[in-house]
Formats: structure tokens, C-alpha cells, sequence
């Protein structure tokens, strides 16, 4: 495969990145094979305290330096109490289905989460990662500063050409353009919802053309074709989610798996409804019941709806789990990290050698 400027900065054979995929997705396993064939693993720490975000490092230096960490950024928000309940009533239903009692969660404040946060920039420094990547914003210039002295390689999310532009501006080395197609949260941070539902073929030339650094293209893609073709319109690297989350070294629950590789691109929505940001992913019991509800903000919802998907995943009924997937299920396949790899890699240099030697004749 060829090499650019982004593989050269992160010491890759292949430009790919392994999506940081929070929940568990993201094994020491998944990681260290990504690694071991050639491209950046990433540990997805958003739900992580910083002691297993240390454990989980130093599993993964036993076999590898070639791996990065992702942090969500936390957004001052505030609980209020009325709302709580309200959402806890909204949800009882479905808890009673599951056999789970009207305890509400526990829900973190603001400050619980700035200092995990800060804990974790702490273990990513200490243990001397390489690669960060930050979603739901970008970090304080004092972060920033802090890991560049360290030598770390910084990158941000974005999901609109503000967002990219914005991302290069904090400091970023590189930027992750996340395309409407992506599978799980949206990591928009500078503007709402609707005007961040960019598509990532329309999407890439255009943040391409407003960055200097590289542009890591991500959503939907899960094959050769959509690897090509994000290259040809300017990104230097892709981000594979789902096409990772089906290997066998992922850390996904075997049911979230099978729905993948059993669904079809118009069971894909978007929903509020596990978490109180906008994600997309398949449409289940779950999803359906709370269309309509007005539930509070990430990351309140979530923490009200973990129970459930904690029980839903232990009684192994999938149709109350959040079953993230990008717009693509039916070109996921059930392989190992290595084979995909391999075959992807292979087959976009063809086409894109192709494509080249047409234009030269």
C-alpha cells in the first residue's frame, strides 16, 4: 500500500486506523492484532477510569507500541433532578421487562468526569503513548501543550469542515473526518445535530481543501471500494468501525455481531435513546419505544439506561442493547483482523493503481 504523510507520522504499512470504539469493544486483543498488521490500534477509553486505562496500556506495550488512546472530552452540563425522574419513569418499562428493580443510577457529575479526564491525560503521558485522539471536542491548550512536550501525536474528530478547520487551529497533528455514515455517536462539538449529518464522500474534499495536516477519513467504510475512494477525494488515511467490530479479536458481544452480519443498510437509524446523544445504529425493541422520548443529555442518559443495557446483554436479548453500526452491515464479515486487513489493503491499491494507469493512458 502506498505511504503518505499520515502513515509515515504514525509508522503504519497500511492507512488504517481501527475506530476507538468505547463499551468494551476495543480489546487488548483487537488492539495488539490491528497493530501486528500493520495499522493503528486504538484502546476507545471513553467509559474507562484511569486505573483499567493503565492496566489496559501496559497489556498492550507488552506486545506493541504501535497503538493510540481516544478520550471524550467532557462538556460542562448540569443534572437536574425533575428531569432525572421523569427520564427514570420514561424507562421503567423497559426495566421491568429486563427484571431490574426502580433504583436510578448513579450519574456522574461535570467534575467527576474532568478528572477522570485529567487522570487519563496523566496515564497517556506517564506510560508515554503515542498516538491520542479526542472526540466530543478538543482539548485545552494546557492539554495539548502537556502531551506535545511528551511527544505525543494528537488527533481530533470532526464532522463538519469548522470542526476540521477548528482542529488543526487547537493543535491537532492529524483529523478525523467523521462522515454522517458512521456507526455510534457523532462527534460533533461546534454545532448541532442537523447541520453536522455531512456525508463523507462530500465531506472529505471539502475539509481536505480547508487543512494542511492529513485528514483520516471515517464512516461506512468497510471494503476496498470505499477505501479508494475516500483516498481519491483527499484523505490520506481511513477509519474503520464496524468492519473491525465484526472481527473475531473484537470485543463486542456476539449478538451485537450476528445483528450486524444478519441486517440490512435500512434497519441503520439514528437515536438518542441509549444515551442522550445522537448515535446510529440498528433499530431494535429498545430504540422504537423511545423514539418519541425527550430524554436528557449525554451523558445523563446514559448513565440512567446502563442497567438496562448491562442486564439486556447478560439475558442475551439484543433488542434492548445499543447495537452501533455504521450505514454498511451488509458488507461486514465475520473474520479475523489480519485477513481483512490483508484483503482490503490489497484490493483498494488495485483499484486505485487502476484508476491511476487510466489516467496516464
Amino acid at each position: 500500500m502506498f505511504q503518505n504523510d499520515c502513515t509515515k507520522l504514525l509508522g503504519l504499512r497500511h492507512p488504517i486506523v481501527q475506530a476507538p470504539m468505547a463499551g468494551g469493544v476495543t480489546t487488548t486483543l483487537l488492539v495488539t492484532e490491528t497493530a501486528k498488521s500493520g495499522c493503528l490500534g486504538m484502546i476507545g477509553s471513553g467509559y474507562l477510569t484511569a486505573q483499567q486505562l493503565h492496566d489496559q496500556i501496559l497489556e498492550i506495550q507488552a506486545e506493541t507500541n504501535q497503538f493510540g488512546v481516544n478520550l471524550f472530552v467532557p462538556t460542562p452540563f448540569t443534572v437536574n433532578e425533575s428531569d432525572v425522574s421523569e427520564a427514570a419513569e420514561r424507562l421503567q418499562p423497559f426495566s421491568e421487562k429486563l427484571g431490574l428493580g426502580s433504583d436510578v443510577p448513579a450519574i456522574k457529575t461535570y467534575d467527576m468526569l474532568k478528572q477522570t479526564f485529567d487522570q487519563q491525560i496523566d496515564e497517556i503521558i506517564s506510560l508515554n503513548v503515542r498516538v491520542c485522539s479526542f472526540t466530543f471536542g478538543l482539548p485545552s491548550d494546557e492539554v495539548v501543550n502537556r502531551l506535545k512536550s511528551n511527544g505525543t501525536i494528537l488527533i481530533g474528530t470532526a464532522t463538519t469542515v469548522k470542526e476540521a478547520i477548528a482542529a488543526e487551529k487547537a493543535g491537532m497533528d492529524l483529523v478525523t473526518v467523521q462522515g454522517s455514515e458512521a456507526g455510534g455517536h457523532r462527534g460533533n462539538f461546534l454545532q448541532h445535530q442537523e447541520q453536522s449529518m455531512i456525508g463523507l464522500m462530500s465531506l472529505i474534499p471539502q475539509a481536505a481543501d480547508a487543512v494542511s495536516i492529513p485528514v483520516i477519513a471515517a464512516g461506512g467504510i468497510m471494503d476496498e471500494r470505499g477505501m479508494a475512494a475516500a483516498f481519491m477525494l483527499g484523505a490520506q488515511s481511513v477509519q474503520m468501525g464496524t468492519a473491525f467490530l465484526t472481527t473475531k479479536e473484537s470485543g463486542a458481544n456476539p449478538l451485537h455481531k450476528e445483528k450486524i452480519l444478519t441486517s440490512h443498510e435500512d434497519e441503520v437509524i439514528m437515536t438518542r435513546a441509549f444515551s442522550g446523544k445522537w448515535a446510529r445504529g440498528l433499530l431494535n425493541t429498545f430504540t422504537e419505544g423511545m423514539r418519541d422520548a425527550n430524554m436528557p443529555d449525554f451523558p445523563i442518559t446514559n448513565s440512567l439506561t446502563k442497567p438496562i443495557r448491562q442486564a439486556a446483554a447478560k439475558q442475551e436479548n439484543s433488542e434492548y442493547m445499543s447495537l452501533w453500526s455504521g450505514q454498511s452491515p451488509k458488507l461486514a464479515k465475520s473474520e479475523s483482523v489480519r485477513e481483512m486487513v490483508e484483503w482490503v489493503s490489497q484490493e483498494a491499491d488495485v483499484l486505485i493503481r487502476h484508476f491511476a494507469n487510466r489516467g496516464q493512458s
